[in-house]
């Protein structure tokens, strides 16, 4: 795949404020000429997926980063991919490698003429240091010693006002002297932290002093135990993007209230020779609230731990891995962000636009194919022993360059168990003693009876075929009927596997209002069956993508398939089963 800022979707772009917003600055000329500190021009335009090394990606993250990197790519600009490491507790390298691994399958990358734009904020711990240092220096920060219950106790709340700190005054000297010997590990954790001089009285508690260091001795997975001091993430997001040279920093909406403090920080550096104007500008827009699904990390961990789902990448789970094997396409999540669109407040969106994306994008590329999932053997009295004729059906039906695939038709066949009735109900037209049908590529054959077990269940049908009745022949015109079903040969068939998903829960907003979404799990949401495919099946390869004719659409699995015997997962069915 190449490693541009390009994804794979070539649909025209969808005008929303964002964009707005982008265009009068470009108008305005505010991001023209900028230069890195080389001197080297840089884009206009630069943006940034800057998402923890914590957990795996979900659906909501392939939002941002369809955003990110697809507004970088309309306006010839960059997108950086950053890890924002700064909390050693909970990052590992696992989560580093399949972010980086999702963000490729969606089809983006962070290289262009300019170089690699892959960035840890554990890069830039140095420059961080220093720029606490200068804000210490130049009054704006200082050490607090406060226990962390004496300083949530001064903070206040949105009532009345909080308290200053009986630190707040200590000497800018004191706190550097202080500062330095956390660094050098002098401290346990939590006995200072180092706190912005900001306004303990402002409405916005964002604003009252916050902290911007804090002691944590732990080892980090990149820059292993040469610190103990980690910048807080509202500190080192905003110089980040500065040092990055970010011009839109766009944020979900439970950053907006978080902006002053992300101007504040910016212009004190600035005002300290670290960065030039213009600065990074944070615009927030509405994350992803998906029906019937949950995207916590804490609670999708717990799905994990008590053996409900299969892992990160079970099909079921909203994670993007997860999404990946049940059978979405990049393509399929580039046009789902592309219609949801981009909006300042936040409000939910079904389940069925996420998965009618994926049908609208799979009917025109997956080939089709002949599945029985619920197997009932028919027996065609008349058809020769032994023998088999050969049927042929469209790769594609509305796409004939692809050619056609052939299959036999022998004695015995698979078909559907409800495409058999004793007794049919009203406008049933598919088989029952004295009925017609056409075996879909194949013959017209009129149902003679059935075999049953000693509890009475039907166990086998009996039919009688018309020989010049086949498909693609002369004598087809001959026969008129309302009866249309689909087969496999017994005899050729692939044993295969399937896995048959669904929504993981019943109700549209599981987790809402403090609800345990345990008690709307979907008891359904997981079925495996062992299904007869048409013979070219066995081909299959980890991935390959399909229309199981009348069923859906499938995928093989891509860990559990092996050479020869592939392991079928249902993508989303042919309809909105969910429908109102």
């Amino acid at each position: 795949m190449s490693n541009d800022n390009k994804g794979s979707a070539n649909a025209p772009a969808i005008s929303n404020f964002l964009r707005g917003i982008i265009e009068a600055d470009i108008a305005s000329g505010k991001y023209a000429n900028r230069t890195d500190d080389h001197g080297l021009p840089l884009p206009e335009i630069i943006t940034r997926f800057p998402p923890e090394p914590n957990g795996y990606l979900h659906i909501g993250h392939a939002k941002s980063i369809c955003l990110n990197f697809g507004l970088a790519n309309d306006f010839d600009g960059r997108c950086t991919m950053r890890f924002d490491d700064t909390n050693p507790e909970k990052e590992e390298q696992e989560y580093v490698d399949t972010i980086i691994d999702s963000v490729q399958w969606l089809g983006f990358g962070w290289k262009d003429e300019g170089g690699d734009h892959l960035y840890f904020a554990s890069d830039y711990f140095d420059k961080m240091y220093a720029m606490a240092e200068y804000l210490i220096s130049a009054g704006h920060a200082y050490v607090d010693s406060q226990s962390a219950e004496e300083m949530a106790s001064h903070r206040g709340n949105f009532n009345e006002p909080g308290k200053n700190s009986p630190y707040r005054d200590r000497p800018a000297a004191e706190s550097l002297d202080l500062f330095r010997r956390m660094k050098a590990g002098e401290f346990k954790d939590g006995e200072h932290i180092l706190r912005a001089k900001i306004d303990m009285a402002s409405p916005n508690m964002n604003m009252r002093d916050p902290a911007i260091y804090r002691i944590r001795h732990a080892h980090h997975h990149r820059t292993g135990d040469d610190w103990c001091i980690y910048p807080m993430y509202d500190y080192a997001h905003p110089l980040e993007d500065a040092i990055e040279y970010v011009s839109h920093s766009l944020c979900t909406l439970e950053f907006q209230d978080h902006r002053p403090f992300y101007d504040w920080v910016l212009e004190r550096c600035a005002e300290g020779g670290f960065f030039k104007h213009p600065l990074p500008k944070q615009i927030e827009f509405a994350r992803l609230n998906l029906t019937y699904a949950i995207t916590s990390k804490r609670k999708l961990r717990q799905l994990i731990e008590e053996n409900i789902v299969d892992g990160w990448d079970d099909p079921r789970m909203p994670t993007i891995v997860g999404i990946r094997r049940r059978g979405y396409t990049p393509e399929a999540i580039q046009l789902f962000a592309e219609r949801i669109g981009v909006a300042k407040s936040d409000s939910w969106i079904d389940m069925s636009t996420l998965e009618g994306s994926l049908r609208d994008d799979l009917d025109e590329k997956a080939p089709r194919a002949t599945a029985v999932l619920r197997p009932l053997k028919l027996i065609i009295d008349n058809f020769p022993d032994n023998e088999s004729v050969e049927c042929s059906a469209p790769v594609h039906p509305h796409h004939p360059d692809r050619g056609n695939r052939t299959f036999q038709i022998s004695k015995e066949l698979w078909i559907e168990a409800d495409d058999f009735m004793e007794v049919p109900s009203k406008g049933y037209f598919r088989l029952y003693p004295g009925n017609k049908v056409r075996l879909r590529y194949g013959y017209v054959v009129e149902c003679t009876g059935c075999d049953k077990d000693a509890n009475g269940n039907v166990i086998a049908v009996h039919c009688n075929y018309f020989a010049d009745s086949k498909s693609g022949t002369e004598g087809s015109a001959n026969y008129k009927v309302k009866g249309n079903i689909h087969w496999v040969s017994a005899r050729h068939a692939v044993e295969a596997e399937v896995r048959l998903y669904d929504r993981l829960f019943t109700d549209p907003n599981p987790d809402a209002g403090g609800k345990d979404f345990k008690l709307a799990l979907n008891p359904n949401s997981k079925e495996v069956i062992t299904a007869y495919l048409e013979h070219g099946m066995s081909n299959a390869q980890p991935d390959d993508k399909f229309q199981f004719e009348r069923h859906g659409y499938f995928v093989a699995d891509r860990v559990d398939s092996k050479a020869g015997k592939p392991v079928f997962n249902r993508a989303v069915t042919l309809k909105d089963s969910w429908g109102k």
